[in-house]
């Protein structure tokens, strides 16, 4: 049989109203990529691109879908959607600039392929993870919501992705909330070379649809016009009645999951069978028996895609490899922002405790920023374990103060499509001991993305930590550390109500992702004055709280309360200084008292072995070596879980080691 007739008895096309300038149209854009890649294919045998996923075979879904959408309707890519991004009329030569890793591209040689978005095309690209971003996905569609825009966000994912939690998280918060999200599942068969069958039970996606309750939808994903039209009518009923669509479209990969992969693994029936099935061949036959499209027409339109990809590969190749700046490549890391350097006097104001004072520093800052969403479990009409957000649902609304699902990680990842869409967010995390569920949000995506390509996280996570209250190992673990090596973050951990507001206030301010800490046991056991309205404390500006002598305590949280407790109760001629922010932390207060004493202790209620104390002890014997009069000591938690019992938790914690510390650093 001849392959033009078995590819016409292999799928059928249906115009509906499209004329034949626009199925034309989506011609052209159908074979941009497929050009684009073959000529990608050839750079890397000649060793000048150095990586390629490609997308030979899939074309259909991501022409098809970018088609169906308005300009202004953020996608959220994979490797393989090359369409997305031409389809967006992306100037090639910024792409191949991109793929080269030259300073021209989107992430200035920092990422490398599609791991790049750009807000002036409306396109949101994967991390390597490929979950997480759906969880952004539904950020931005809560953002649409919000603002009472008819809009539609689509994000994609494998069948092999599928598999993890981001997944069932990002369907489920958009179900609930009911957001107008299209997830798009390519279902090629393989998750880089592991088959279906080893990576779900279930035969198809749109199975999953009910369980969510949501509506489900499967299409031939090489059919362009089967995609394109499916797309066209969901996205119209979603702007109408937002809501969720899981699309499952069947597709096969015909190469690697990336070249050097190589496709040994898949059997060779399965490239005969899909070869038939080619987006491209396949359209460009139909649309030439139905007289629309002509050799003429096809040569030319090939010919000028030809000329651009030229012409972009020439502009790309033209320019160097970045050169490394040290001082660019830190100012990247975070978005640049003027934080104010004043704060009020602590002598005025209401006698607040802790809590009280956190809980105005979040309602000061809702009033002030109407953008502001606040997400976390409980914190509606409960208002929180701790009952910090208490009223906030009477004042500020249901829309502003939302209860979500046990999902971290799609929480996180919806604070960051909030800030992609100009609001801002602060997840609450029950216990902080819990973040470990949205740790990979936080590490890879919100502290990356500025440096990566240009796009702040302004989100905030608050979180109860610390032990000193019997809540046993998952509920008191002081995990500072875990993000105190993370550039891109900035970390707060307030030891009174004073600083508690201000730090609060500003870690609202900040356009860049804030960790921000609260003892649990000072909640409720530590007053001070606190003024009223709006007010800020600059990040790394430590504090003295009792000036001294004879040596150093550099702290922050609890540990403040202890070591002022210790030095009083002993009478000790010695300085305790309150780190406030420890990132960034404050080297010059810290240098300036230890200049003046010449003895130092840092300690911390985390565990010793890797706390921050280790740094800042490293940081004070390289810097500040010739100032010193005996070595630089530590001070923190034993090396293990924090135990439940309230005597095996206080022999745990440092508090009741101090005085022996210092009368040891004192005496050498």
């Amino acid at each position: 049989m001849p392959a033009t007739k078995a590819i016409a008895e292999t799928m059928q096309f249906d115009r509906k109203k499209l004329s034949d300038k626009e199925l034309l149209s989506l011609y052209e854009a159908l074979v941009k990529p497929r050009m684009i890649e073959e000529k990608m294919l050839i750079l890397l045998r000649q060793n000048r691109i150095s990586k390629w996923f490609s997308g030979i075979g899939q074309e259909a879904i991501s022409v098809g879908l970018v088609q169906a959408l308005e300009k202004d309707e953020y996608i959220l890519p994979l490797h393989r959607n090359l369409g997305v991004f031409t389809g967006r009329e992306i100037p090639l030569g910024k792409l191949f600039r991109q793929w080269e890793g030259k300073k021209g591209g989107f992430t200035k040689g920092r990422d490398r392929s599609f791991h790049f978005g750009t807000n002036d095309y409306h396109i949101v690209g994967m991390i390597s993870h490929l979950g997480p971003q759906m969880g952004v996905a539904d950020g931005i569609a809560l953002a649409h919501k919000l603002k009472k825009e008819r809009k539609v966000t689509a994000v994609f994912s494998g069948d092999g992705g599928s598999s993890e939690g981001d997944f069932h998280e990002a369907i489920n918060v958009a179900a609930v909330w009911q957001l107008p999200v299209i997830f798009v599942v390519e279902n090629n068969g393989y998750g880089l070379s592991t088959p279906s069958e080893e990576q779900f039970r279930f035969k198809n996606f749109i199975d999953k649809g009910p369980g969510y309750g949501i509506d489900a939808v499967k299409v031939d994903g090489n059919n362009l016009l089967e995609v394109y039209h499916t797309v066209k009518q969901w996205a119209a009923d979603i702007r109408k009645n937002p809501k969720p669509l899981l699309l499952e479209a069947i597709t096969f990969r015909m190469r690697g999951h990336e070249e050097a992969s190589g496709t040994k693994y898949v059997p060779k029936h399965l490239f005969e069978e899909w070869k038939v099935k080619d987006p491209v061949e396949n359209f460009e036959n139909w649309l030439k028996s139905e007289g629309i499209l002509t050799e003429e027409y096809q040569k030319k339109v090939k010919a000028a895609i030809k000329k651009e990809i030229d012409a972009g590969l020439e502009d790309a190749f033209a320019e160097p490899l970045p050169e490394p700046s040290e001082t660019e490549e830190l100012a990247d890391m975070y978005m640049p922002f003027e934080q104010p350097q004043d704060e009020p006097s602590r002598e005025q104001g209401e006698e607040k405790r802790l809590v009280d004072a956190i809980q105005d520093g979040l309602s000061v800052s809702m009033e002030r920023h109407p953008g502001l969403v606040l997400m976390g479990q409980d914190i509606a009409g409960y208002g929180g374990v701790f009952k910090i957000t208490e009223g906030f649902v009477e004042k500020f609304g249901k829309e502003r103060v939302r209860n979500t699902p046990l999902c971290e990680s799609a929480i996180v990842g919806a604070g960051l499509g909030l800030s992609i869409k100009g609001m801002k967010a602060m997840v609450e995390m029950q216990f902080a001991d819990f973040v470990t569920c949205g740790f990979n949000q936080i590490v890879n995506n919100l502290a990356k993305i500025h440096y990566r390509w240009g796009q702040h996280a302004d989100v905030v996570v608050r979180m109860p930590t610390g032990a000193g209250v019997a809540a046993g190992p998952f509920h008191s673990q002081s995990n500072e550390a875990w993000f105190f090596h993370t550039p891109g973050l900035k970390i707060a951990y307030p030891s009174n109500p004073f600083d508690a507001k201000g730090l609060l206030c500003m870690a609202f301010e900040d356009p860049n992702p804030v960790m921000f800490f609260e003892h649990k046991a000072l909640y409720r056991s530590v007053s001070g004055k606190v003024p009223a309205g709006f007010y800020t404390i600059p990040f790394g500006k430590a504090r003295i709280v009792r000036p001294g002598n004879r040596a150093t305590i550099v702290t922050y949280g609890a540990a403040v309360h202890w070591a002022l407790r210790a030095v009083e109760k002993e009478g000790l001629d010695v300085e305790v200084l309150d780190l406030r922010t420890l990132l960034p932390y404050d080297r010059e207060a810290i240098a300036a008292s230890v200049i003046k004493t010449s003895r130092v202790l840092v300690l911390h209620e985390d565990t010793i072995t890797g706390g921050i104390g280790g740094e800042i002890a490293a940081w004070i014997s390289e810097d500040l070596f010739r100032h010193l009069d005996a070595p630089v000591m530590r001070l923190g938690s034993l090396d293990t879980a924090v135990p439940f019992a309230p005597t095996l938790e206080r022999g745990f914690l440092p508090s009741d080691k101090i005085t022996g510390k210092l009368r040891e650093l004192l005496e050498f």
